[in-house]
């Protein structure tokens, strides 16, 4: 039986393993699959819910790295997960996205000599200072398996020199999730809880905006935070807003006194489990992000999508999807957002191969590679 360790440590990792961890169930005679849970994302409410809701075993390895800089975190994921693979010589890892614990995970793998698989290759922002576009960059260089979820990632990966034999267009496996999960978000009565919890906002569906701030570029000046605010105000005064923080955003907008500057039409929330969040998402009039996930999830439901960022690893959503790039010139923002509010909004489609089964595809390709099967 061959061994396949799958690597998590943030919430985005979650989601698009769950679907695979499924997937792999069809090969149980012949593979075992295991999961390694590095810490990364050390917030329960960023980390653990997403394993109950997701229906993902509880994983075999937990690292427990918690915070810290990027070089002290991604050298402590190193030495623990050496350990893990030292132990369990497994034939095969996969690494999803493009977090620290993808990249660190694979530096560990590669020098070990055992096989990578990186889910959601070839994405790239060409935004070095972006610590994702390293992560990124790095693990498909050292990857044996290459599993590419859009046109855009097959054209930077042959660009780069990477061998097309290495490489599969797969699709995307979020949106396996979401496919999977539909019921569930349907379900979900997360509107019914907000407008009971907050009693200033009332929110309707289709009749408010879903904001996500937590990039360091957006949340981590006071000057910056005193803009998004003011920003934040103004949205308000055209919708109800629901703003899911971020704990560093939180931590950042309480220290500078802004939290009580807020408007009273924005409910200001922890962080949202993954079926209410992709409820609320599914139920907006638009949503404003500087998320590389929302974007995609917003094309697939056919919701109108502002990304408050100078680039996209995911330009998929803007070519054919319902995502708009506007930057972050926030006066900008506004009067785009006015725009889609007063119905000028941007028709999309859904990109090729976001079909719900990715999981399996990815699945296949690895039980055929562990069988020496190219």
């Amino acid at each position: 039986m061959k061994k396949i360790i799958s690597v998590v440590g943030a919430r985005p990792n979650f989601i698009k393993i769950a679907p695979v961890d499924k997937a792999f169930r069809k090969y149980d005679k012949d593979i075992l699959h295991l999961i390694c849970h590095t810490g990364q994302h050390f917030d329960k409410k960023m980390s653990d819910v997403f394993f109950d809701e997701l229906e993902m075993p509880r994983p075999s390895f937990y690292l427990g790295i918690n915070s810290g800089s990027h070089a002290e975190q991604t050298a402590r994921i190193m030495i623990e997960f050496e350990k893990v693979l030292l132990n369990e010589k497994p034939d095969l890892i996969l690494v999803p996205g493009d977090v620290n614990s993808t990249m660190a995970c694979s530096l560990v793998a590669s020098k070990m000599g055992i096989p990578i698989g990186h889910v959601e290759s070839g994405l790239r922002s060409f935004d070095r200072e972006m610590p994702e576009e390293i992560n990124r960059v790095v693990t498909d260089v050292l990857s044996d398996l290459l599993f590419v979820s859009e046109e855009s990632g097959l054209r930077h990966l042959k660009n780069e020199g990477i061998d097309e034999k290495k490489v599969h267009f797969v699709g995307n496996v979020m949106i396996d999730s979401l496919i999977h999960y539909m019921p569930k978000i349907d379900q979900s009565k997360i509107i019914e809880y907000l407008n009971n919890t907050y009693k200033d906002a009332r929110i309707e569906k289709k009749k408010f905006v879903l904001v996500t701030f937590h990039r360091p570029s957006n949340v981590d000046s006071e000057e910056g935070l005193r803009e998004l605010t003011d920003f934040l105000n103004r949205l308000a005064d055209l919708r109800p807003v629901v703003f899911p923080i971020h704990p560093r955003t939180r931590q950042n907008m309480d220290q500078y006194g802004l939290l009580s500057r807020l408007h009273s039409q924005i409910i200001t929330t922890d962080p949202i489990g993954y079926i209410d969040f992709l409820a609320l998402t599914k139920n907006a009039e638009l949503v404003i992000t500087d998320s590389g996930g929302i974007q995609e999830e917003t094309t697939f439901l056919g919701v109108q999508c502002i990304t408050v960022r100078n680039n996209t690893e995911r330009p998929i959503t803007v070519k054919v999807g319902t995502n708009q790039l506007i930057g972050t010139d926030l006066e900008k923002v506004q009067q785009v957002a006015k725009e889609v509010l007063s119905g000028k909004q941007k028709t999309g489609v859904i990109p090729e191969l976001w079909d719900g089964r990715t999981a399996d595809r990815i699945a296949k390709i690895c039980f055929n590679f562990s069988r020496g099967i190219n």
